[in-house]
């Protein structure tokens, strides 16, 4: 009886095992913000410095990160098998420059030698998908913008947009971060018309 139990033990750990070996965890999505949607508008806003973005610690990671505003909104929680294809602070960094660069600005990094420079410097204060209830979430986006010439400050303003996402998922909230980025580099260009020009 021994050896029996002692037989069906060792059967049962080759099966679990083996299972374990056979089940592999699904693939991680990698998500950016895709194409640049056409260009709207062009702006009048000529030579500027767009600075690295900065922001809190907890954001610098490739985890796409979620709240369920319905359940405890103080807690964010990463995607499981879903990332950032870079930080958000890459991303939207790459979007504002590419938005700026196809309205017509000409946008430079602090590396570039330039005279008199404007730099804009941008600190993110959130970058999330926070679920209202199971089936309903949106992108928002946080940012606070801060103008320079000469290394003075000229203005400073906080912008932020709030996207309803298409799905409630991963996916969803990958579209709607990219459209909130969208819409934020548009208003930037309008605030930015609006500063004195060197």
């Amino acid at each position: 009886m021994t050896a029996q139990l002692r037989h069906l033990f060792a059967l049962v750990t080759c099966a679990l095992l083996l299972g374990g070996c056979a089940s592999t965890p699904p693939a991680t999505a990698r998500y950016d913000f895709g194409p640049l949607p056409a260009a709207s508008t062009t702006s009048k806003v000529g030579t500027l410095i767009v600075a690295d973005i900065t922001g809190p610690t907890a954001l610098d990671t490739e985890h796409m990160q979620y709240r369920l505003l319905y359940a405890d909104a103080r807690q964010a929680r990463p995607y499981a098998y879903n990332q950032w294809a870079a930080t958000p602070f890459q991303l939207l960094g790459q979007r504002v420059r590419a938005n700026f660069a196809q309205a017509g600005v000409q946008v430079l990094s602090t590396t570039d030698a330039i005279t008199n420079p404007t730099v804009l410097r941008l600190e993110v204060n959130e970058f999330t998908q926070n679920f209202d209830t199971a089936t309903s979430s949106r992108g928002v986006l946080n940012v606070r913008a801060s103008l320079f010439r000469n290394h003075r400050l000229l203005d400073q303003r906080t912008f932020q947009r709030s996207v309803a996402a298409p799905t409630p998922d991963a996916a969803g909230g990958a579209q709607a971060m990219a459209e909130a980025s969208d819409a934020l580099a548009a208003d930037l260009l309008a605030w930015l018309a609006g500063a004195p020009q060197p």
